[in-house]
Formats: structure tokens, C-alpha cells, sequence
């Protein structure tokens, strides 16, 4: 654990440049709008270490997998977000003196995110001139990127600054294909009024289209003194005069377009120079209050108070504030990597985490269109799902892993072949759309090609076992990615149950269009509605505290291990991913995140409360919660089972996993879909909130660090607002005709 930030509810601060520091200063500072974005670097020349990351949205990379042992079904590519041309670069000189600050320590340093404005604001003094920088990545145009200077004199003498702006394509990637290039310049220039760069991803032997990304920028203030070209670089030189009285001001505008919304690559380059001369009339001030113009209506529906600890406050508005600046719903063709803007560990590809955690939050703080964006995501790459389910020699769909197309993309046996229970998920997202929102017409129509491809894939990949009658599920990768190659993963064989007995149930409301392309036979429903009822679960009684008791084993052979409690482990070597080989790792009892619980996590209802505090309490203490995705879980549960002192400690975890770097590798990026954990811990855990039969339910409590707790939550047409303090729970009808909601086991009606 690190903080590096002070703690203030609104804005993250720190004065401090330290250079062990600066990439994870990097990752927490970062700036996007869905279209794009970038890590907080500095524009200047820094010569210290340093991530120099931007990336564009829907814009990757298919590479060649590189295995040493072949074997039939691997993915031929992985899919990568790779770096996108650097148009932040600039060298500053004052009196002639170039600006590092990794070299020179500067007077007054300062670096502020405003999550409430959407800006990135850093202050330095050096050789006599003060520097205010105030960045934005625009959510009013999303093409826009803005740099606005304000400069003035310290020691009471006038100074020169001189401004090299630069648009750079010679970049490479860190996490994967060290110093390989991705992109080839098609054409630059520099125009009086501004300088572009047109790239384009290089050739590929997949079939993947090559991405065209174009760049251009223009000035406000300053002298031109110079404009120069290079092969890969585009150069516009100002001159800024920094009298003793007065506050001199400089901007530079980029404008970003790409070959996904554009044919052609003189089209891209067109529309950059055209949206570039829609705002040259507009000043600083009018691009600036448009922009916190548009986070202010997204904090008006999503922003969660809290009284009485401000590091809480700042860590749920800090992950909402990502999640926002990852994805907001604008373009159904993109969906949320996990690390989004913030670095290219994990390739920037869609996971299973956008169902898992992401839909959840987006369903309570958006309109459900947002939602539907991401069901349609799916949709549109069935085809890919069920190539590779063709892949493994399998009837129906089997959806990726890791994507960018619907194609799995991801190269480790262990994954691509085995942690299929993602597939589960998707039928997931559908559910809980359906019973959240109350709209059919998904698993109806579109829904069903996705729900029937996945159950159909569930048939074809159990077995039979004669000797326990039972259908089984061997060979797989449960969510505890600490065991491998394991048989009957309690959590993938429930979910696989689930997944045939919910298509079953729901097949007779299914359009008679969706039903003729689906094929689905009676003899077909009759089998999976014999699978569901012989699915194999392991259980077993184990003791805990002294007592023995029931639970699910989490695969057949997890009992067989020497269960020692995490608590036990020596602090150095934790996190064990770090410090151990993996050998030892798959070897051991420990948990990286919720295996047997997530199915109580989908599921609350399903479960008896004696079935979750046994389980809980048997699992719980062997978990290390490495992975990003599991202490939102936890806390969920806790809450669930009246474990205040615990769903608080896992609540406190999640909100602050990236800001205050739990697990030691928020400097790779911040781990975005996990975001979604602390507005989960609140809302289904802290309140208690569910949808049972179509009525919605809240059963909160108080922390009792806490003072008091709000939040606003969209249903059904609906918005209200949830307000939890000491003396009860009010409930307020923002938005929408009346209604009636569950409270405490009482029916309270909203007008």
C-alpha cells in the first residue's frame, strides 16, 4: 500500500516529484473521453523514466502468437492496443535553457486532477518563469485534445520561451514486442495555420483492416517562428514573451480522427483540418465550460456522497471518474479493457469483466442504452463466439476470453482453452439487463442468438459420467487463475447449470423469427433440461472455527491441498504472484479472487444464508485478492451476511486499490473494470439494493466510520435518490411516475 495523492474529495494532489514515483503518478493521472486518451505524462522533455502512453479507442494490433509447442485450437493472433502517435510532445527552453525536470528540480511543483472538471492541471517554476498547465481530453468534442498554458515571471525580470510543438510518430509499445513498431507514416505537413501527421498501422497477415490515425494541431498565442517536417515528425516553433506584469497565455489544439469513421485516408486527414476550423472561433473559456459542461450531467446522475471519510469519498468518485473517462456508451462498437487509457498491460481487449462488474454500475448510473451498447458488442461478434467454439471442436458459441473482434485473442493454454466460464457471464449480462430494466425485447430477439449459442455450447462440452450418473465438466480454469487443468470447478459447473435451466425457462417467449434461426429441437431442450438436473457439484464438510460444516468444493481435488490461511504468510512475500514461482502458486490453497463465491455474488437469492456464511467463512481466509476484480466481491458478501467490519475493509480496498497501489502494479495502468467494485460495494452491498419479481429492494446500513451515504440510481424509468444516515434510510423520486420499492422488508411508495 502507497498513497501517493493527498486525500480530498474532489481533486487529487500531490506536490511531491519523486522519480520512483512518476509512473504511477502517470497511471492515476490520466485523461480520456472514450474516443481516446492518455497517461499523465509530462508534454515536455523528461529524461527520467517515464511512460509515454496514447491510445486511441477501437484502434489495435493483431500479432502473430508466438508459442514454442503448437497445438490445435490456439488462437492464431493476439489482438493489442498499441500506442498511438505521441501529439502531447514538446521541447520548452527558457532563456535558451531546455525544461527537464528530471535533470533541474523545479520550485512550486504541483500536479491536480479535478475528477469534477475532467482537467489535469500541473504547476512548476523554473529559471525564473512560472508554467500553469491545464489539460483536457475533451467529453464535449471527442476528437479534441487541449493543452492551455499560462506563464508568467518569478524574480521579477521578462523572459523568452521557447515552444516546440510536435506531433511524433516514432513510438513503440512497452508490454508486449519491446521497441516494435506498429505504425508507418503515410503523409505530414505543416500548413500556416497548423501541422498534421497521417499514420497507419502497419500490414498484417490476418485480415484484420489497418487503422489509419491522423493527427493535427493549432496554436492560440505565441509568435510562429518556425515550422519544420522529418520523416515521422511535425514541428511548429513559438516564441513566448513573459514580461514582469502580466500573464502570458499559449494553447495548443489537436484534433484526432481515425479510419473507423472515415473511408479514406485523404478523408481522415480532411476532417481533421475541418473540425479544426469549427472551433479556431472559440476561445479557451468556451471549449473549457463545454467540456465540464458534460461531466457535470454525468456526475448529476452517478455521484455517490459520503460524510465522515473523505478517503472513501475520493475513492469511489476517483473510479467513476475512470470508468466515465473509459467508457460512457457513445459508440456501440467499443467496449472497456481493463486497463482502458491508462497503459497497455492486458492488450487494451475486452474481458469478461464488462459483464461481470462493469454492466452492473452502468445499469444503476445510465440510461439502459448504454447497456444495450454492450449487449450488442456481443451480438455483433457471434460469429466470432462461434468460430471459437469450432476452434475447440464444440457446438454453438463460445465467447472470447480476450478480444477485439469477437476472435479470441488471448495465448495461454490455460486461458484460451480453460477459463471458459467467461462464456456463463454473457448470459449473465443478458439476465440481469432483463430483470434490472424489465425489457424483453433483447432475450427475445437479438438475446437469444447469443443466450441458446452459449447453451448449446454448455451441452456439447459436459460429459457423462456413468459411475456417479452425473454430467461433469473436466479440464478447465475456474476465476481462481491459481489453479489450472482443474475438474469440476464448482463455479463453472453451477453457472453452466444455470445458463441451460434459464434458456429453457425462457424459450417458449422467444420470437418465432429467433426461434427458426436457432433450429432448437425438443429433443435438444429435453437434454439440456436432463443436463441441468444431473450437473454435477462437489460439496463437502469441512470444520471451521472449531465446527464442522457444509460447503461447495471449488473442484474435486481443492480439499486435498494443506490449507493454511493466508494471515499466515510472511507480509514480504505478499503479493505471491510477485515472489513465488508459479509452480509453487498452482501448488497452493490460495485464492486469487472469488471462485465458489461468485456464484453467490450473481446470485444472492439461490443461495441460503447458511450456505453463504459457511462458504464465505471457509474461503474467504484463503484469499489474497491479487486480482483487481475480488475484494468488491467480498465486500458484497460481507455485507450481505452482516459482516460490517469486513464488507468495509473489502469496500476500502476496492476504492482505493489504484490510489493507494494494494496490489503494486498500478504503475502498468489502473485497473479500470475494477472500478466498478467500489459502486458495487455501496449500492448492492452497503444498501443492500436487488430486483426481485420486478420490485425493487434496499435493505441499507451505516458504516460506522461513516456519517452519512447518497447515492442516485436509475430504474425503470426511474431516478431516485438513496440517502443513509444515522437516524434511517430516505428515499427521494427524482424522476418518473410513482412507485412502489421494497424497504427494510416494508413497502414504501415514491410519488
Amino acid at each position: 500500500m502507497k498513497r501517493t495523492f493527498e486525500v480530498n474529495p474532489w481533486t487529487l494532489t500531490t506536490h511531491d516529484l519523486n522519480p520512483t514515483d512518476k509512473r504511477l503518478q502517470e497511471s492515476i493521472t490520466s485523461l480520456g473521453n472514450e474516443y481516446m486518451g492518455m497517461r499523465g505524462m509530462f508534454e515536455e522533455q523528461y529524461s527520467g523514466d517515464t511512460h509515454q502512453g496514447i491510445y486511441v479507442g477501437g484502434v489495435w494490433f493483431p500479432d502473430k502468437t508466438r508459442v514454442g509447442w503448437w497445438k490445435n485450437g490456439y488462437p492464431l493472433y493476439f489482438g493489442k492496443a498499441i500506442n498511438a502517435l505521441n501529439f502531447m510532445k514538446a521541447n520548452i527552453y527558457v532563456d535558451g535553457k531546455q525544461i527537464d525536470l528530471a535533470v533541474t528540480k523545479p520550485d512550486d511543483f504541483e500536479i491536480s486532477l479535478d475528477m469534477q472538471k475532467g482537467t489535469l492541471k500541473r504547476t512548476f517554476s523554473i529559471y525564473g518563469v512560472k508554467f500553469i498547465v491545464t489539460r483536457l481530453i475533451s467529453a464535449a468534442t471527442k476528437e479534441l485534445a487541449d493543452l492551455y498554458y499560462e506563464i508568467s515571471s518569478t524574480d521579477g525580470n521578462a523572459h523568452s520561451v521557447k515552444y516546440d510543438a510536435s506531433i511524433d510518430a516514432n513510438v513503440v509499445n512497452e508490454d508486449s514486442n519491446y521497441d516494435e513498431k506498429f505504425w508507418q507514416v503515410l503523409s505530414n505537413d505543416t500548413e500556416s495555420d497548423s501541422s498534421y501527421v497521417s499514420t497507419q498501422t502497419i500490414p498484417n497477415d490476418f485480415g484484420v483492416p489497418q487503422f489509419t490515425v491522423v493527427a493535427r494541431q493549432g496554436f492560440v498565442g505565441g509568435n510562429k517562428t518556425n515550422q519544420t517536417k522529418t520523416d515521422d515528425q511535425v514541428t511548429d516553433t513559438f516564441e513566448i514573451k513573459v514580461t514582469t506584469n502580466k500573464v502570458s497565455t499559449f494553447e495548443k489544439r489537436v484534433i484526432v480522427t481515425t479510419s473507423r469513421d472515415y473511408d479514406s485516408n485523404e478523408a481522415t486527414i480532411d476532417a481533421s483540418s475541418k473540425l479544426l476550423s469549427q472551433i479556431a472561433s472559440a476561445n479557451y473559456q468556451d471549449i473549457y465550460a463545454a467540456h465540464i459542461a458534460e461531466w457535470g450531467k454525468r456526475w448529476e446522475k452517478a455521484d455517490v456522497q459520503i460524510e465522515g471519510d473523505d478517503a472513501a469519498q475520493q475513492g469511489i468518485r476517483f473510479n467513476l471518474f475512470h470508468l466515465f473517462s473509459t467508457y460512457y456508451g457513445n459508440d456501440p462498437r467499443l467496449n472497456i479493457g481493463p486497463k482502458g487509457f491508462t497503459g497497455e498491460k492486458y492488450g487494451g481487449a475486452t474481458y469478461w469483466d464488462t459483464e461481470a462488474f462493469a454492466i452492473p454500475v452502468y445499469l444503476g448510473v445510465a440510461d439502459p442504452k448504454v447497456t444495450r451498447s454492450l449487449l450488442q458488442y456481443r451480438f455483433e461478434q457471434l460469429d466470432g463466439a462461434k468460430h471459437n467454439a469450432k476452434q475447440q471442436d464444440l457446438a454453438g458459441a463460445l465467447y472470447p476470453m480476450v478480444t477485439f473482434d469477437g476472435i479470441e485473442s488471448h495465448n495461454e493454454w490455460e486461458i484460451t482453452f480453460e477459463e471458459i466460464h467467461r462464456n456463463s457471464t454473457i448470459a449473465y449480462a443478458i439476465y440481469n439487463y432483463t430483470n434490472i430494466t424489465g425489457d424483453r425485447d433483447w432475450i427475445e430477439g437479438d438475446g437469444a442468438q447469443v443466450l441458446y449459442n452459449i447453451a448449446r455450447f454448455w451441452a456439447d462440452r459436459v460429459h457423462y459420467s456413468a459411475r456417479k450418473d452425473k454430467f461433469m465438466i473436466h479440464g478447465v480454469t475456474g476465476p481462481n487463475e491459481y489453479e489450472n487443468n482443474v475438474n469440476n470447478n464448482f463455479y463453472t459447473n453451477w453457472m453452466a447449470k444455470w445458463v441451460l435451466q434459464y434458456s429453457i425457462d425462457n424459450y417458449p417467449t422467444v420470437n418465432d423469427d429467433e426461434k427458426g434461426k436457432l433450429g432448437i429441437t425438443p429433443d435438444e431442450l429435453t437434454h439440456w433440461q436432463e443436463i441441468a438436473n444431473k450437473m454435477y457439484l462437489p460439496q463437502a464438510d469441512v470444520e471451521i472455527n472449531g465446527e464442522i460444516k457444509h460447503i461447495f468444493e471449488q473442484n474435486d481435488t481443492f480439499l486435498d491441498k494443506e490449507l493454511i490461511p493466508a494471515a499466515d504468510l510472511d507480509p514480504k512475500i505478499r503479493p505471491i504472484n510477485q515472489h513465488w514461482s508459479w509452480d509453487r502458486i498452482l501448488r497452493s490453497p490460495y485464492i486469487k479472487q472469488s471462485d465458489t463465491l461468485h456464484a453467490m455474488f450473481y446470485f444472492p437469492d439461490a443461495f441460503t444464508e447458511e450456505e453463504k456464511r459457511n462458504n464465505f467463512e471457509f474461503y474467504e481466509p484463503l484469499t489474497v485478492h491479487e486480482s483487481s476484480l475480488s475484494p468488491s466481491v467480498h465486500s458484497i458478501l460481507a455485507a450481505d451476511l452482516k459482516m460490517e467490519d469486513k464488507a468495509v475493509e473489502m469496500y476500502e480496498r476496492a476504492a482505493r486499490l489504484d490510489l493507494d497501489n494494494y496490489n503494486n502494479d498500478t504503475a502498468d495502468g489502473l485497473h479500470i473494470t475494477a472500478m466498478t467494485g467500489s459502486w458495487l460495494s455501496i449500492v448492492q452491498g452497503f444498501a443492500g439494493m436487488r430486483v426481485r419479481d420486478g420490485k425493487l429492494h434496499l435493505a441499507p446500513f451505516l458504516p460506522s466510520k461513516w456519517t452519512e451515504y447518497s447515492f442516485r440510481l436509475v430504474f425503470r424509468g426511474h431516478v431516485l435518490e438513496v440517502h443513509v444516515n444515522q437516524k434511517g434510510t430516505e428515499i427521494e423520486l427524482i424522476s418518473g411516475d410513482s412507485l412502489v420499492i421494497d424497504l427494510n422488508g416494508t413497502d414504501q411508495k415514491l410519488d
